[in-house]
């Protein structure tokens, strides 16, 4: 062998090494083209730059808690309440008992929902729907029929009060609404199946939601720890037209105990110092707040590697949730006998 030979192959056994030892990790999330899929893409763009550990993104229908308790996935980005829910085995986890591996990392912006009607629609508020057909059952998707239900308790129904038409997830109740099989349309604000839906039916208009502490109150029942917001107009709120009190609740990235402190400190970390970089990717990211991430979530512990950075940045102990959202531990059990009833 050449010495120009052996100084070569030498000179790249490092780079070598590196690829073979370079750190890989997992977010699960929902399908591809939701919100959730969206802002996983930009989190896993941003930890596998800054962070030097390589985040790939796998899209799926299930929440990917129990590939968490399996070992077979680090992350997930999932809402508040159903984490909350999984952590306590409660909700529509009712049975399972509580998790003794999720923990929690980062409270990383809210999702802003709210039920859609067209442009031209005669329904104004919640309270409208009443005898409307609206989309329910949600076998594969449990979790998009309790928001749905937690928007009409809000405007005084229940499920009861409506039309209910059977959809298994909330792709098809968005393609139901546009084939005009039902009468309203849930999803989260920003997403592209609500200006699909917007320039498809010539402009949609959202329901707002009654802030009064009593309807509050009701939605909260069912989705512990959720919250309202106002939103304004703008491009990226398709459907508001002026300042509009809608639901929100926290998008929650969690992990399990099995992962590593270091690998957990170096997300965290690299996710508070590039909110740009995140921005960039998917604007709605605008909504985030770094002095946020450690924001109190009802029943879930935190991972040891997040509060560590937290500590260091002096965002431990964690904060409050706005609104009233950090609501009591009973939250979980109220939610159940709300949903029961």
């Amino acid at each position: 062998m050449s010495i120009r030979r052996a100084l070569t192959i030498s000179a790249a056994l490092p780079f070598v090494a590196f690829a073979a030892h370079a750190q890989v990790i997992s977010l699960i999330t929902t399908p591809a083209g939701t919100f959730s899929n969206s802002a996983a893409s930009a989190m896993a763009k941003v930890v596998t730059d800054k962070a030097k550990i390589r985040m790939t993104v796998q899209a799926q229908a299930s929440s990917g808690y129990e590939e968490l308790e399996a070992g077979s996935a680090e992350l997930t980005v999932s809402n508040s309440f159903d984490s909350t829910f999984f952590a306590t085995g409660t909700g529509d986890y009712t049975g399972r008992g509580p998790s003794k591996t999720l923990r929690h990392v980062a409270a990383m912006m809210p999702y802003r929902v709210a039920m859609h009607v067209r442009a031209d629609s005669k329904i104004m508020k919640i309270s409208d729907l009443k005898g409307k057909r609206v989309s329910s059952d949600f076998n594969a998707q449990k979790t998009i029929g309790r928001i749905i239900a937690a928007h009409l308790a809000n405007g005084g129904l229940s499920y009861k009060d409506v039309k209910g038409v059977p959809a298994p997830n909330v792709f098809r109740q968005a393609e139901d609404f546009k084939a005009g099989k039902v009468d309203v349309m849930f999803f989260a604000m920003g997403s592209p199946q609500v200006k699909e839906a917007a320039a498809a039916l010539g402009g949609l208009r959202v329901l707002e939601v009654d802030a009064s502490p009593a309807a509050v109150k009701r939605m909260e029942d069912l989705l512990p720890g959720a919250y309202t917001i106002n939103v304004t107009p703008s491009p990226a709120t398709d459907g508001v037209t002026k300042p509009t009190n809608l639901v929100a609740f926290d998008m929650n990235l969690n992990t399990s105990s099995k992962v590593s402190d270091d690998t957990i400190y170096r997300v965290t970390k690299a996710l508070y110092e590039n909110k740009k970089d995140l921005l960039d990717t998917f604007p709605p990211f605008g909504l985030f707040d770094p002095q946020m991430m450690s924001k109190i979530q009802i029943g879930i512990e935190f991972h040891p590697g997040a509060i560590k950075f937290y500590r260091e940045v002096g965002l431990w102990p964690p904060r409050a949730a706005p609104s009233g959202a950090a609501a009591s531990p009973a939250a979980p059990a109220k939610a159940d006998a709300a949903k029961k009833k």
